[in-house]
């Protein structure tokens, strides 16, 4: 399935070869951790930050829920963090966090992606504070 291709050779191999052929062009990603990202290019620049601050970086699937064009996803992310990360100097800690994803697809490719984690919790796992405000 196109979704945990994603996941396991995207993600977690940080293969940009297999992102390239299975996003499309105008690819729409807003993820947690960051602004919205646009084209391949803008998700991979994405990819490779969050590899960078994390290693290890991997994304769990715990449940799938599948549509004709629509898939759900409910996950875990977790890495080791070894650079800045939420403006905080590398820790060296594993940190994990649940989250949702929820994809689009269009014509055999993810057209759009938008992923929500829980950042309070990664935010408390990195030393800082939990943000209180909805």
């Amino acid at each position: 399935m196109l979704v945990e291709r994603f996941y396991h050779e995207v993600w977690n191999r940080a293969d940009e070869a297999v992102a390239r052929e299975i996003l499309a062009e105008d690819f729409r990603f807003r993820g947690s951790l960051g602004p919205e990202k646009r084209g391949r290019d803008g998700f991979i620049e994405y990819m490779r930050s969050v590899h960078h601050a994390l290693r290890d970086y991997t994304c769990i699937i715990e449940d799938l829920v599948v549509t004709e064009d629509q898939v759900a996803a409910r996950m875990i992310f977790k890495g080791v963090h070894q650079d800045e990360f939420f403006g905080v100097a590398a820790t060296g800690r594993e940190i994990a966090w649940a989250g949702a994803a929820f994809f689009e697809i269009e014509n055999g490719r993810i057209a759009a992606l938008w992923v929500l984690g829980d950042i309070d919790n990664v935010k408390q796992q990195l030393g800082g504070e939990a943000s209180t405000s909805f």
